[in-house]
């Protein structure tokens, strides 16, 4: 719920870095909605993965949500594990809980919520800073053969176990 509440309130922006990202659709719809509205959600994925079926699962989100607004970025040093929200210069989260159904809804996760506070500034400059060793993935860099489109969906109906 803080993240939806985020989302929902965002005027300018949120910024996003997850090491995975295995949407419900509750939350694509939010994510796409709110860059819809002109906002700018920016998502940070790592480039080289440590799960490859997770990495995989991800980027069957991208068109969608690159379609809608979104911008993504993979970290191309390697990977990334960091797990926080910024929005606005006021709100930001740093924690445990990942952009996954399990750390969404089954396990029990541990974040810091922050508001108003001058160390939200310090998490938006480690973004612009990592989201300046990334790069901005496109629909082309999407595209899939049809071996590759197949293996995407039999993840998707296997998405809330992995």
């Amino acid at each position: 719920e803080v993240y939806f509440h985020i989302l929902n309130h965002a005027k300018k922006y949120v910024h996003i870095m997850t090491p995975y990202l295995i949407l419900d659709n509750e939350m694509i719809t939010t994510l796409t909605r709110v860059a819809k509205c002109g906002i700018e959600v920016i998502i940070i994925m790592p480039h080289i993965p440590d799960k490859w079926y997770a990495f995989v699962l991800a980027h069957t989100y991208y068109k969608e949500l690159i379609q809608a607004g979104v911008s993504i970025y993979e970290y191309t040093p390697g990977f990334i594990h960091a797990k926080n929200f910024v929005c606005d210069d006021k709100v930001a989260t740093v924690g445990t809980i990942n952009l996954d159904y399990r750390s969404l809804y089954l396990h029990f996760e541990c974040g810091v919520y922050i508001y108003n506070a001058s160390v939200i500034n310090d998490i938006k400059q480690d973004f612009l800073k990592t989201i300046a060793l990334g790069k901005e993935m496109t629909i082309a860099d999407v595209k899939r053969g049809r071996f590759r489109g197949w293996l995407e969906a039999i993840l998707r109906l296997f998405a809330p176990l992995l």
